[in-house]
């Protein structure tokens, strides 16, 4: 299956100044957490348990 986009915004939070979303790459499946407050942010692997990396199969992800 050919995608489009290597990156996609899978669940957004938002408030009036601040923002929080998973953003899921589309080749790996790795799953990063991104926040924003302000002019500020950040983003890092969503990790399980055992220090791992989320990673959602292919067939979950969409475009």
């Amino acid at each position: 299956m050919a995608r489009n986009k290597r990156f996609v915004w899978e669940k957004v939070q938002s408030g009036i100044m601040k923002q929080t979303s998973i953003i899921i790459d589309t080749e790996t499946g790795i799953n990063y957490l991104f926040a924003q407050e302000g002019y500020a942010g950040g983003l890092t692997p969503l990790l399980d348990k055992d220090g791992k990396p989320i990673i959602t199969p292919p067939s979950e992800i969409i475009d």
